[in-house]
């Protein structure tokens, strides 16, 4: 297992770009709109890793709820997975709670899933099947 990206939650990716390109030189590879999780994603590149900017498309998201609740900053940790059934079934058999119960598709047509921050000391994971 590897970390595939860290997510940030934020109010304007354009405005935040300016800090992640111009002052850290990161390379951006896509911004792209994920309605199903009410979601802007701009991917910007760290060796073989990627930091993940979310800004929410409306005041009902998820990401909008944690920036209210929160502020921007830190969203999640997502670690990429050989197989992400597989290892939703070794975290359930754990005892750990899974916020999805199956896959969904995340921003770079990854099969993603959620563990709940309440099994995790309050951090939120992602599993990526890249």
């Amino acid at each position: 297992m590897k970390i595939s990206h860290i997510a940030i939650a934020v109010k304007n990716i354009t405005e935040s770009l300016k800090i992640w390109q111009d002052i850290f030189g990161l390379k951006l590879i896509k911004v792209i709109d994920v309605p199903d999780q009410k979601v802007k994603v701009a991917m910007l590149e760290v060796d073989d890793m990627h930091i993940e900017l979310l800004e929410p498309l409306n005041p009902d998201s998820t990401v909008a709820k944690f920036i209210e609740k929160k502020g921007e900053g830190l969203h999640h940790i997502a670690f990429a997975v050989d197989n992400i059934e597989a290892t939703m079934e070794q975290v359930k058999k754990s005892g750990i709670k899974l916020i999805d119960e199956k896959p969904r598709k995340g921003a770079m047509d990854s099969k993603i899933a959620f563990i709940h921050p309440q099994s995790t000391g309050g951090v939120l994971i992602e599993l990526c099947e890249e």
